[in-house]
């Protein structure tokens, strides 16, 4: 966990499904969330930890979820709780939420939502998102080879107030943008940071 010196609202973050909770991109995250007075609580998903390749089956995946959850909510009691992750740590923070597994999370935030595999665009693994009932943001780069933006942003409005999507322009699904960019890596980092916590800022009451 990394609390910064006067944090506002604490983020559960689940990692993707080939990297875990230290690399680069979930700690530098957690590094420019601390920046904008969010506190960031890694975890791993039990694959990961024990070494193996091969994602957990889902049900293990978002108990995974709720127990980071509760064992985030513990440490920082105070704080108004918000979950999600990078790629299938948002997809299964989700899946947990829409199982009525979150109970005390005000809303969920994504980094790179995951809609389908690399160039095979579908829409299946949005399915879920209509039962999820607290707010939900979307942070996603125009080169996203797993989420198609021209079936992201229907699904996204289709869940009406409740979603919002940032997009990134020429950013990967990594969150690399080209070097004709108007911005850096790093400050595509910032931005991520600064969307998010502007968002949970307006969604720390929990409503909607």
């Amino acid at each position: 966990m990394l609390t910064p010196p006067k944090p506002k609202f604490l983020l559960v973050l689940g990692h993707g499904a080939g990297a875990g909770m230290n690399h680069p991109f979930m700690a530098n995250l957690a590094d420019v969330l601390a920046v904008a007075d969010v506190a960031s609580f890694r975890y791993q998903f039990p694959y990961m930890e024990e070494g193996r390749h091969v994602p957990d089956r889902p049900p293990v995946l978002t108990a995974t979820v709720a127990a980071a959850v509760r064992a985030a909510s513990q440490a920082a009691p105070k704080l108004p709780v918000f979950a999600g992750g990078k790629s299938m740590g948002g997809r299964m923070t989700s899946q947990a939420a829409a199982q009525g597994l979150l109970p005390d999370v005000r809303g969920l935030v994504f980094f790179g939502f995951p809609l389908h595999r690399p160039n095979r665009p579908d829409t299946k693994r949005a399915e879920h998102l209509a039962e999820v009932k607290i707010p939900m943001l979307f942070l996603q780069g125009t080169r996203d080879t797993l989420a198609d933006l021209k079936l992201l942003r229907p699904a996204v409005k289709k869940l009406g107030s409740r979603a919002a999507l940032h997009v990134i322009p020429t950013a990967d699904h990594s969150f690399h943008v080209l070097k004709s960019a108007s911005k850096t890596n790093a400050e595509i980092l910032q931005e991520l940071a600064a969307t998010a916590a502007n968002w949970m800022q307006a969604h720390a009451s929990g409503s909607t």
